[in-house]
């Protein structure tokens, strides 16, 4: 019908997924050398989807920070990133998948500024981002499907005491049976994030034990 009306078809034009070049993923071999970055996503009660954003430290399997929100577009993620580069320094890797808010241009510009090499994995196998993907199979079962979740501050504080447990509490078979904290310290000297909810609970059990004893 087209063509006997001589209509003009419009195409739209498909954005191409840059093909990334295999190079061997990243080991860490040391604290804050790769970190692993991904999405998840999950619905309020009232139907509301809203989306995480997950970072954590391939090597000692630290969760650095989970972003909560109904959109984390890659302003957000670098804003994330940001925070956490300014309390411990940068990694030399970052490992993701292909998402679009990792392939912009403005996460490329982030990764340069900072001189971190950006290792995407091919599409469509999530294993070569292990470490992450088994951290957001814990997350899921313990808080996404064990509640229902009346609005994103109700998932902001679960996931905040969640992580708590799960950096300071949480012995891994892969750590010897260590928490992420603990397994970290045992390396070097270690320092919690300032903004996190661990490194309040650390400030507050530290101010406790260095207050001076009064006799009543």
């Amino acid at each position: 019908m087209y063509k006997e009306n001589e209509f003009q078809l419009k195409y739209r034009k498909k954005q191409r997924l840059e093909l990334a070049e295999r190079k061997p993923m990243p080991k860490a071999n040391g604290l804050n050398e790769v970190w692993s970055i991904d999405f998840m996503s999950d619905g309020l009660t009232n139907g509301r989807k809203f989306r995480t954003f997950n970072v954590i430290d391939d090597f000692n399997r630290e969760f650095l920070t989970i972003e909560v929100d109904t959109s984390l577009p890659s302003a957000r993620v670098i804003r994330s990133l940001e925070i956490i580069g300014e309390e411990r320094g940068f990694p030399k890797y970052i490992r993701s998948d292909n998402g679009p808010e990792f392939i912009s241009h403005s996460f490329r510009r982030f990764c340069c500024s900072h001189r971190i090499r950006h290792r995407r994995i091919e599409p469509g196998k999530p294993q070569q981002n292990s470490y992450i993907e088994r951290f957001n199979r814990s997350y899921r079962e313990d808080i996404l499907d064990m509640y229902a979740f009346r609005n994103l501050q109700q998932v902001r504080d679960l996931s905040s005491d969640w992580l708590i447990e799960y950096n300071y509490d949480r012995g891994h078979k892969s750590l010897g049976g260590k928490s992420p904290v603990e397994y970290a310290r045992s390396f070097s000297p270690f320092t919690p994030q300032q903004f996190s909810e661990g490194a309040k609970r650390e400030k507050t059990a530290k101010k406790v034990l260095d207050s001076p004893i009064t006799n009543v």
